[in-house]
């Protein structure tokens, strides 16, 4: 089983960057890693997935080229480096693992989650 934590996140201005992070518990090593957002009134929907030994890494193309995602499973830890903010990216941000191999990108596919961090890009 793993628990995790999501912090970093806050209010930011269009064109600022924030750092998510994101503590783990368990055998994090062993899953892979993905964030997810998820708007007032909308679906949950992913952002970027990592690997289980960050070899592959996958984003959402509305994000791709201005998001981060790393991991450093000494620490148990994943991050989602966010540049270029804009006031659509604004949601809250969770974290979660999968033990499932390959490209996953579907919120089914994840099998333990974090609370959420909420981000807030201002125009």
């Amino acid at each position: 089983q793993v628990q995790l934590a999501e912090s970093g996140g806050g209010l930011v201005q269009a064109g600022g960057s924030l750092r998510l992070s994101c503590a783990a518990s368990g055998r994090f090593s062993s899953y892979g890693m993905g964030w997810f957002r998820q708007a007032p009134g909308k679906e949950r929907e992913f952002v970027a997935a990592i690997s289980w030994n960050g070899a592959r890494i996958y984003y959402a193309d509305s994000v791709k080229g201005r998001f981060t995602v790393s991991r450093t499973n000494a620490e148990n830890a994943v991050y989602l480096q966010m540049n270029s903010l804009k006031p659509e990216d604004t949601a809250v941000y969770y974290c979660a693992a999968t033990g499932t191999t390959g490209e996953v990108r579907r919120v089914y596919e994840y099998d333990y989650w974090g609370q959420g961090t909420q981000v807030t890009v201002s125009s």
